[in-house]
């Protein structure tokens, strides 16, 4: 028996924001003091750094179990499987739904259950509970799932990413350029095919990195210090993830006892495509080998960095043909990779 992804589906919002939409935002420091240069060098600055060209935001009608529910109706309609032998359903997120305007997320209850009442699934067999693990939630849910089928305890399981990260950034904050919404979603089976999970790597440090990232006050002072944003130690996270990410994907890796130059693609986080490049780029350092040209696809230009939903969304537009230049055939290995709030890193070793 082996555990494959069988069906996947995502869901990209229709509301594109471009880093020029930004010219109006009063960016100001952490301090609530205003910059010395002017929005348009801000943004510049930003796409140098980022690579993030536009984002997509949800609109306003849509929370994010909205969305999650669309991209796993394509996850279960792709693998051709009646929901109602869905035996899990794990939905990682971080901040719930959070209506348009909002300073509550809402959980209750759970997104996972909300999709569960979307699909219409009467099983009540089916399980159906939220994965809270920062932006590698979705990579943490497919381990979860694996290791259920790989017990026994399931044979079909959906697993989905999702966040609408637009309602829940300080609009003062330059950072909130930097964040999106978008949905993606899996079916994991146990099948008798080839290939499947072959290994797997998680991590948490929170002994000095916990509060990486964090929930804080706007950078407008006189906004209501009650109200919280997404902040981050940009920095930190940068030297965090360049040390720790390649070291578990190397680990993933040899516990698979797969050489290097097997791997056909590396799906990681899209979280930042200076910060994504220099990780992979370390992790070839390791081995001492170069850096394979188009190893590592990209959809954070145009998609930004919508958290759990990143990887699951990437694998379906490459598996759909929508990302140039860029195939998964059977038989490829890739490495599966993400970091993020925890601070949570994981890496999945799998074979298409």
């Amino acid at each position: 028996m082996n555990i494959k992804i069988t069906g996947s589906g995502s869901y990209i919002p229709t509301i594109k924001v471009t880093n020029q939409d930004f010219a109006n935002h009063d960016f100001l420091n952490e301090d609530g003091s205003t910059f010395n240069y002017p929005n348009d060098v801000i943004a510049q600055k930003f796409t140098e750094i980022t690579g993030i060209l536009e984002r997509r935001y949800a609109e306003e009608n849509q929370n994010t179990s909205d969305i999650a529910t669309i991209a796993a109706q394509k996850a279960i309609e792709d693998a051709n499987i009646d929901p109602e032998t869905l035996d899990y359903i794990i939905f990682a997120h971080n901040f719930g739904d959070v209506k348009k305007g909002a300073i509550q997320g809402d959980m209750l209850p759970s997104l996972a259950s909300k999709v569960k009442y979307n699909l219409r699934i009467k099983n009540p067999s089916c399980v159906a509970y939220d994965m809270l693990f920062g932006c590698p939630g979705w990579v943490e849910s497919f381990i979860q799932a694996q290791a259920f089928i790989k017990a026994g305890m399931a044979k079909k399981c959906l697993v989905i990413g999702a966040e609408t990260l637009s309602r829940v950034v300080d609009p003062h904050d330059r950072d909130s350029m930097i964040y999106s919404d978008g949905a993606g979603a899996t079916v994991i089976e146990a099948t008798e095919e080839a290939g499947g999970v072959l290994s797997h790597k998680s991590a948490t440090y929170t002994y000095d990195e916990a509060n990486y990232l964090f929930f804080g006050n706007s950078y407008n002072q006189d906004n209501d210090p009650d109200v919280r944003y997404i902040k981050m130690y940009g920095r930190k996270i940068y030297e965090f993830a360049l040390s720790n990410v390649p070291k578990a994907m190397m680990e993933c890796l040899e516990q698979a006892n797969i050489n290097i130059k097997q791997v056909k693609k590396i799906l990681i986080h899209q979280a930042n495509e200076k910060m994504d490049e220099a990780i992979v780029q370390r992790f070839y350092k390791l081995y001492k080998e170069p850096y394979p040209e188009g190893i590592m696809p990209m959809s954070i230009h145009k998609l930004g960095n919508s958290s759990v939903a990143t990887v699951p969304t990437l694998y379906d537009l490459i598996m759909k043909g929508e990302i140039e230049n860029q195939s998964l055939n059977k038989g490829d290995i890739i490495l599966f990779a993400s970091v993020g709030a925890g601070m949570n890193i994981n890496a999945i070793a799998y074979q298409m």
